[in-house]
């Protein structure tokens, strides 16, 4: 385990104020466990409005859907209610701590080599014809296939070529 005596006995002591007996329900999430026990620490003194971290967790999953998005609903919504928001930088930093807190990750289940996984890279860049002058969209895509952890330059090319012709 690793946290310091000082930790678990207070743990301890905060379970059998509250009357908390063993084996505790299943379905208790790491952040339900901690205000069940220490109802004060996390308590609003803050004079921004805190966001609402399991949507955020859930929007993020949603193609298209980006932090920064997020963001601009969440002052949309603060502003229509004359909450102070956080700005962006503390809008990510609170929210990535949050999902590293209560470990919320989103799990891909797959047998190595047997899926590509692949998205888009942020916005599209336009690209002009340079004979025609003509204006399109060029869209920039990742992808990663886990055949191996540190394949070969040759093994890279050919999931390139792969990647590029899908």
């Amino acid at each position: 385990m690793h946290c310091s005596d000082n930790t678990i006995r207070a743990v301890q002591q905060a379970a059998k104020d509250r009357n908390l007996t063993w084996p505790l329900p299943d379905d208790i999430a790491n952040a339900e466990l901690e205000q069940l026990l220490f109802p004060n620490k996390h308590k609003a003194s803050s004079q921004y409005a805190e966001p609402d971290y399991p949507y955020i967790h859930r929007e993020l999953a949603r193609s298209g859907v980006t932090l920064t998005l997020l963001w601009e609903e969440y002052c949309a919504k603060c502003n229509e209610t004359g909450q102070k928001p956080y700005m962006s930088t503390q809008f990510g930093e609170r929210y990535r701590r949050w999902a590293r807190v209560t470990r919320a990750t989103m799990r891909i289940q797959h047998k190595p080599g047997d899926a590509m996984q692949v998205d888009w890279a942020g916005d599209s860049i336009p690209v002009q014809d340079p004979v025609t002058g003509e204006q399109s969209a060029a869209y920039v895509s990742a992808s990663r296939n886990s055949v191996l952890a540190k394949p070969s330059l040759p093994v890279r090319k050919s999931f390139h070529g792969v990647a590029v012709y899908f």
